[in-house]
C-alpha cells in the first residue's frame, strides 16, 4: 500500500514515519514525501534513514518535489501543507493583534487570514488527486482543517476526512482524571467544529464519568483542560471544552497574554523551526537528535497564551509525547484499508447530526469507520449556546470558503466581521487592508 504526505518536509512528518515503524500490523511498503522545499525534504529523509536504523523490515521512502509523481497510485494521501509557510502565520497573527483582535492560526481573524490563502492550493491539490488517484482517501492534516476539509470536499466528496488531535487528548486526559484507562474501551459523545467542540459524555464499562469529574475541583485540576477554564465554569458549562475555547470563553484575558507576551506563536516557530532547520541541515547526521530537543520543547510550549491566562503552569510529562495527529490518522487509514470497525473523532459531512446545520457542513464528532468511510453516529441535541457559537462560526467558515474561490467580492469582510472574536466590521477591514486581500485571496 502507498502512502503520500504532502508538505513532507513538515517538521512532525518523522512521527508519522516512526508510529508506521512502530506498527507490525501496517500494510505501508512505500511512503512518499512531496515538499516544494527540497532542503527541508533532505532533513526529515535524514531523521527517517537513522529512525530506520536496525528495523528488519523498514518502510521504504521516496521523496521528490513534483505533486503529480507523489500522487500517481496512492492508496492514501495525508494532506499536511502550510501555504505561507510559518512567515504566513506571523502575519495572519500580528495583524489582527494590531487592531487588538486575536489571532491564533486557526480560530478568529488568524484562520479566516489563513484559511483565504490556503483554499485555493487545497482545491488544486484536491483536483489532481481527483485526476490521478481517484480510488485514494486524502486525510486532511492542513489548517484550518474544517474549512480545509469542507473545501476539498467539493471535489473529493466523502473520500477526504480532516483529522485532529485535540479532540482524543481531551478524552484521554479526562478519562485519566476520572480514574479510568484512557487505553481501556471507553464511549463518548463529542460534538461541534474543528477547534471548537464538547465533550458531553464520558463512559467507562456503562458507567458515565463525567458528572462526577466536573463535581470535582481537585481532579479537574490535574489535567489540562481542568486547569485553562477551571472548576467554577466547567460545572457551570456541564461539559468540557476543546482547548481551543479558551479563545472565546475567555477571550480578555487570552487577548492581553497575547499582547503582553513577546512573541507571538508563530514567531516562535518561525524562529525555532528556521534554526532547526538550518542546523540540521548543515550537520545531517546530527539531524535526529536536533529534531528530538526542538520537538519536545514545541509541545512545552504549546498554548502558552492560554496557560499564561489562565495563572501559568507546566504542561503535564505525558502530554509532551508528540503523538496525536499520527496516531490518529494511522487508525483511520488503518480503519479503511483493513474494514476495521473502529470509532474516531473526525471532521465529516454532518448529514443529519445536527439537524440546524447544512447536510455538506464539515463537522468534528464522533465517527464509526469502515472500509466504506467514516460515518458520523447519532449525538444528543446541542444546547443553545453551543448551537448558536457552532452556527455563527460556521456561517464565518463557509463566506471564508467563498471568498477564497473568488465567487463574492464581500465574502471576505463578511466572514472575518461575523466572527465572534472580532468585534466591527470597520475593524475587520483594516484586518484585510494590512493582510493585503483583493478579490478574496489573501497575499502570501
Amino acid at each position: 500500500m502507498r502512502l503520500t504526505i504532502l508538505g513532507g518536509g513538515g517538521f512532525r512528518v518523522p512521527l508519522v514515519h516512526r508510529a508506521l515503524l512502530d506498527d507490525p500490523s501496517t500494510a505501508v511498503s512505500e511512503l512518499t514525501l512531496y515538499d516544494t522545499d527540497a532542503a527541508r525534504l533532505g532533513v526529515i529523509a535524514a531523521i527517517l534513514d537513522r529512525q530506520s536504523e536496525g528495523r528488519t523490515a523498514p518502510v521504504r521512502v521516496r521523496i521528490t518535489g513534483d505533486l503529480d509523481e507523489a500522487l500517481a497510485g496512492a492508496d492514501f494521501v495525508f494532506s499536511a501543507i502550510r501555504v505561507g509557510g510559518t512567515a504566513g502565520r506571523v502575519r495572519d497573527e500580528r495583524i489582527p493583534l494590531a487592531e487588538s483582535v486575536l489571532g491564533q492560526e486557526t480560530v478568529g481573524a488568524g484562520g479566516v487570514l489563513y484559511g483565504l490563502r490556503t483554499i485555493p492550493e487545497a482545491l488544486r491539490i484536491a483536483e489532481r488527486v481527483a485526476a490521478l488517484a481517484p480510488g485514494a482517501w486524502l486525510i486532511n492534516f492542513t489548517n484550518p482543517a474544517g474549512m480545509v476539509t469542507e473545501a476539498m470536499a467539493r471535489i473529493l466528496g466523502e473520500r477526504v476526512i480532516g483529522i485532529c488531535d485535540s479532540p482524543v487528548g481531551l478524552v484521554r486526559r479526562a478519562a485519566r482524571a476520572a480514574g479510568a484507562d484512557p487505553a481501556a474501551r471507553l464511549s463518548y459523545d463529542y460534538v461541534g467544529l474543528n477547534h471548537l467542540g464538547w465533550l458531553r459524555s464520558l463512559r467507562a464499562d456503562g458507567k458515565e464519568l463525567l458528572p462526577g469529574l466536573l463535581a470535582d475541583p481537585a481532579a479537574l485540576g490535574t489535567f489540562e483542560e481542568g486547569r485553562l477554564f477551571g472548576a467554577t465554569w466547567l460545572r457551570a458549562l456541564g461539559a468540557l471544552p476543546n482547548e481551543y475555547l479558551h479563545y472565546y470563553y475567555f477571550r480578555r484575558e487570552t487577548l492581553r497574554s497575547a499582547l503582553d507576551a513577546d512573541q507571538t506563536r508563530g514567531e516562535f516557530l518561525d524562529h525555532q523551526q528556521g534554526d532547526f532547520f538550518t542546523e540540521a541541515a548543515a550537520a545531517p547526521h546530527q539531524a535526529y537528535d536536533l529534531w528530538e530537543r526542538t520537538r519536545r520543547q514545541r509541545e512545552e510550549t504549546y498554548m502558552a497564551e492560554g496557560r499564561a491566562a489562565s495563572g501559568g503552569w507546566q504542561r503535564d510529562s505525558h502530554d509532551l509525547e508528540g503523538g496525536g495527529y499520527d496516531q490518529v490518522a494511522l487508525a483511520l487509514m488503518h480503519a479503511i484499508a483493513g474494514d476495521r470497525r473502529t470509532q474516531l473523532i473526525l471532521n465529516v459531512p454532518n448529514g443529519t447530526t445536527i439537524p440546524q446545520m447544512a447536510p455538506d457542513a464539515i463537522i468534528e464528532t464522533v465517527c464509526e469507520v469502515d472500509a466504506t468511510g467514516a460515518h458520523p453516529l447519532p449525538c444528543a441535541p446541542l444546547n443553545d449556546h453551543m448551537l448558536g457559537l457552532l452556527l455563527q462560526v460556521k456561517s464565518v467558515e463557509r463566506a471564508t470558503l467563498t471568498a477564497a474561490t473568488g465567487q463574492d467580492p464581500t465574502a471576505a469582510l463578511r466572514a472575518l466581521a461575523l466572527h465572534p472574536l472580532v468585534d466591527s466590521p470597520a475593524v475587520a477591514a483594516r484586518i484585510l487592508e494590512r493582510a493585503g486581500v483583493k478579490g478574496g485571496a489573501a497575499k502570501a
